[in-house]
């Protein structure tokens, strides 16, 4: 056990930029690297892999990725936690393994399981209801593809504990990807025998992983400052954040020196409130943070000291989100200039209308939005009056369609490019015309805690 540990921002996303990682383990001083590959809808992603390969359901970025930082972290000591796994954790590390093996690298790998609760979702005596709407898993119970519970921080802290240099898990909590290494080395309480001390260091604890899970928007990329995101160095060279975590949960959010990007009160905090429904009762699967005395202290020169968060005992419930096969899509977009664009664009769009009723193509819903106009912001966004829209150099239109039936979806491109001859003048050309793609639905619902089980393997030392 140590006074205090640094750790450093992975990845913020599947595709995200490991580049930065690089100056946090050479000039960092980072002893972890935790890397969160899995927005909330990655999985569907992954899923469709799946479904081509059955081999594939990871984040398949792990393996150039490690490539890249593993003989920088090997003569360091730095170890790497992900949750790259996804919907295959065990492909994922042995995918790892090989090709680190090609090079003459034999690290100890750990793979973190047990998030896949499927079967659990399939039994016909339970409801698993939707989280936002209430409703019965039930209509689409036979359509659902994946089901994965969101897992905790105690099997990585067990896989460091084992002696694992990289750690790959499958869906785990986002934060669950940081504080595994601050309980393993710190020390800290993970246990139901937990006191209101050891929640409050979880809390804080927690509240460092929810301020690195997304990369370089934890130190000043994606800034929405209204002006002031014009004064964020370098964002071309951007640091990740860098948490120096002490024994009692003291923190301080830092960042590589000599890196681009900014960590002051301002980033910080916004990074703080991101995807935070009630910053009184954050649920996790290790703690229930409440961020209501958290205190951020600029002390200039990129730092940050972070103290102040409370916990409380986690739920006896894990979030799961599942996704189900729900019909098709396909989506055109094209456009027309000037004159009269506006007027030739709602021309051609009545135009489609008809079409679909006549040739009778069953749909469930037809989008239509109109990019540099409304599709930003919506109906936030009111549309000019028609005689500005006809004076503009040119309008776009996307189309999106929706339907249950693979082949209207196929055929929605069809509808469209006979009216480069036959339509409103001076079309500007479409795109999309011969993409159909499967839509997955996201079923986010709570099972009961003790219905989950993590699993831990550790693979076996290729010599």
């Amino acid at each position: 056990m140590t006074q205090s540990i640094r750790i450093g921002s992975g990845l913020g996303f599947y595709g995200d930029n490991w580049e930065p990682v690089v100056a946090s383990i050479e000039r960092g001083q980072v002893q972890y690297i935790a890397s969160d590959h899995l927005a909330e809808l990655t999985l569907a992603i992954l899923q469709k892999d799946r479904q081509r390969d059955p081999a594939l359901g990871y984040a398949r970025d792990v393996v150039p990725m490690l490539m890249r930082l593993w003989p920088l972290m090997q003569p360091r000591g730095v170890r790497f936690v992900c949750n790259a796994g996804g919907l295959n954790p065990m492909g994922a590390a042995q995918a790892v393994q090989t090709a680190l093996a090609a090079k003459g690298w034999h690290p100890r790998i750990a793979v973190v399981s047990g998030d896949d609760v499927l079967m659990q979702l399939q039994t016909p005596d339970t409801r698993f209801e939707h989280l936002m709407s209430g409703a019965d898993v039930t209509p689409v119970r036979e359509r659902l593809v994946f089901g994965n519970a969101y897992l905790g921080a105690q099997p990585i802290v067990q896989a460091l504990d084992q002696g694992a240099d990289i750690v790959i898990t499958g869906r785990v909590a986002d934060a669950a990807l940081f504080l595994g290494p601050l309980v393993h080395g710190l020390g800290w309480k993970l246990s139901d025998a937990a006191t209101a001390e050891d929640f409050n260091r979880l809390a804080q604890g927690l509240t460092v992983g929810h301020l690195l899970e997304c990369s370089g928007q934890g130190s000043g990329g994606n800034f929405g400052s209204q002006g002031d995101w014009k004064n964020i160095p370098d964002l071309a060279h951007i640091g990740y954040p860098i948490a120096e975590v002490w024994q009692d949960g003291t923190a301080f959010i830092t960042k590589a020196p000599d890196t681009g990007g900014l960590v002051n009160f301002d980033t910080v905090r916004q990074q703080l409130l991101y995807e935070v429904h009630n910053p009184h009762a954050y649920f996790s699967p290790d703690v229930v943070l409440d961020m209501g005395q958290i205190q951020l202290t600029d002390e200039g020169q990129n730092r940050v000291r972070l103290t102040g968060a409370q916990g409380h005992a986690p739920t006896d419930q894990l979030k799961v989100v599942a996704g189900f096969r729900d019909g098709f899509k396909a989506e055109i977009t094209w456009g027309f200039s000037w004159p009269d664009a506006w007027d030739k664009v709602q021309a051609a769009e009545a135009m489609i209308r008809s079409q679909l009723r006549e040739r009778k193509m069953p749909f469930d819903e037809l989008f239509v939005e109109y990019p540099g106009l409304n599709s930003a912001h919506g109906p936030l966004a009111p549309l000019p009056p028609a005689t500005e829209l006809n004076e503009r150099a040119e309008i776009w239109v996307r189309m999106v369609l929706r339907t249950q039936v693979k082949a209207v979806a196929d055929g929605f491109g069809r509808l469209f490019p006979w009216m480069a001859l036959s339509g409103p003048a001076y079309t500007c050309g479409f795109q999309g015309l011969n993409h159909t793609s499967e839509l997955l639905g996201i079923w986010p619902t709570l099972i009961p805690r003790d219905r989950v089980q993590a699993r831990l393997a550790m693979l076996e030392v290729q010599s």
